[in-house]
């Protein structure tokens, strides 16, 4: 299969079957590595080196790279039951994590053999590690612009929004030009006299070390760009991969659905009752909302997307609920969740689903 066919199958269907020992392999790295931690990540400045290193012994870095290349070519299905698994133990190491994977899918598809050749295995095999900066790619005018020279580009202005600093080797940084082309690079992930890096302040995964890049006047040389597209390529490309992002939303509802049954404040409603909310209808709801994000096709994603960040933010509301005035200590994992559900509630949303929550929301 040739790369872009590869990244259509991985974008497009949710049709591959879930595949059993990766998902154990999951299960365990969040049950025994991530969630003990999750609090003292959540209060600490970085995620700890060893979670990453967890992650890439178990193959997690090359989910979405070919095996050609050290990959797992894992469908579309597994990948984000794995996100969702990952984001129930640790958001924060999931949030920088998932950020990689991008990268990885644009290398496969990249005409930048040489590019290709030389950081596609090492970012398969997690010896790597990429994030990724979309200044030039949001929609309206773009915050990174990209100026033409003989041997490369030069990028100015600024990318917001670009996790895992410090913790990653190199950043996919996409910038318009004056024909309204995107130019995407692999840039090293490393401060110089051209390149800043504003840390950004978080309510929850402030661990992730999010900053805000700027580049004042940044020569790309031509042999670090992996592509040039136009815009609207992009942005059809952009809507048929937003499924990914909606499972970190279930992970964080999946974990305090745990955590309220462990309360064991809210038994199952006898018969002919109707379930309250904290018990077997978060479960359900959770069910209905993956199915939802699993059929959605790009025009019905931004509705599918916005019900399962809604679904987090009351799930947290329960747990909060749930466990009472405790829950409004630090260092007790309601408030975390909570606060990362409202982190979820703009991480990764475009002006549609920021409208369809608007609009559930104020109801």
């Amino acid at each position: 299969m040739s790369p872009g066919s590869r990244r259509h199958a991985f974008s497009d269907t949710m049709s591959g079957m879930v595949t059993a020992p990766v998902l154990d392999r999951a299960r365990q790295i969040a049950e025994d590595v991530l969630f003990p931690a999750a609090m003292a990540v959540d209060a600490a400045d970085h995620v700890p080196p060893g979670h990453f290193t967890a992650l890439a012994d178990a193959g997690f870095y090359g989910l979405a790279g070919p095996a050609s290349a050290g990959g797992t070519d894992t469908d579309l299905a597994t990948f984000c039951t794995v996100i969702e698994i990952m984001a129930s133990g640790c958001l924060a190491t999931a949030f920088v994590w998932l950020q990689h994977h991008s990268t990885v899918r644009a290398l496969a598809a990249s005409a930048n053999s040489s590019l290709s050749a030389d950081w596609l295995e090492p970012l398969c095999r997690g010896h790597r590690r990429a994030g990724v900066a979309l200044g030039g790619a949001r929609p309206g005018p773009p915050l990174l612009r990209a100026r033409p020279q003989p041997d490369g580009w030069i990028f100015a202005g600024t990318a917001p929004w670009v996790t895992g600093w410090d913790m990653i080797d190199v950043v996919h940084t996409y910038a318009r030009d004056e024909a309204g082309n995107l130019v995407a690079a692999l840039l090293p992930a490393t401060v110089t006299t051209s390149l800043e890096a504003d840390p950004l302040d978080l309510v929850a995964v402030n661990a992730s070390r999010t900053v805000e890049l700027r580049f004042a006047e940044h020569f790309v040389p031509a042999e670090l760009v992996s592509a040039v597209m136009p815009y609207p390529q992009w942005a059809a490309r952009d809507a048929a991969g937003l499924r990914p992002n909606g499972s970190l939303a279930l992970g964080v509802a999946s974990r305090c659905s745990t955590l309220i049954a462990r309360l064991g404040a809210y038994p199952a409603p006898g018969p002919g009752a109707v379930p309250t909310f904290p018990g077997d209808a978060l479960a359900a709801q959770l069910a209905i909302a993956r199915g939802e994000l699993d059929a959605a096709d790009p025009a019905a994603m931004p509705k599918a997307r916005a019900a399962a960040a809604e679904l987090a933010f009351r799930a947290a509301g329960a747990l909060v609920a749930a466990a009472g005035s405790r829950s409004i200590l630090a260092g007790q994992h309601p408030q975390r969740l909570a606060r990362e559900a409202l982190f979820l509630l703009v991480f990764g949303s475009r002006p549609a689903i920021k409208d369809r929550l608007i609009a559930s929301l104020a109801r």
